[in-house]
């Protein structure tokens, strides 16, 4: 369940955002990217709750297995 994701189009101009605040999954895809655990994020963004995390990277999972083609 990704109840914590969501997408509105006056926020973050329509970008995925967690619990409609102003960070975005693209934000906390990056933080986990530069090696940035669950806990780390959360005391650097007390707004955050660990959930928040992990369901950004499950979001960020999902769309990674959607199916892609090559434009070349």
């Amino acid at each position: 369940m990704l109840d914590r994701i969501k997408i509105d189009p006056a926020v973050c101009n329509g970008k995925p955002t967690v619990r409609g605040l102003r960070i975005t999954v693209e934000f906390v895809l990056k933080l986990l990217g530069d090696g940035y655990t669950a806990d780390d994020i959360v005391r650097e963004y007390p707004e955050l709750e660990k959930e928040d995390v992990y369901q950004a990277a499950r979001y960020g999972a999902w769309l990674a297995s959607e199916k892609t083609f090559s434009v070349a």
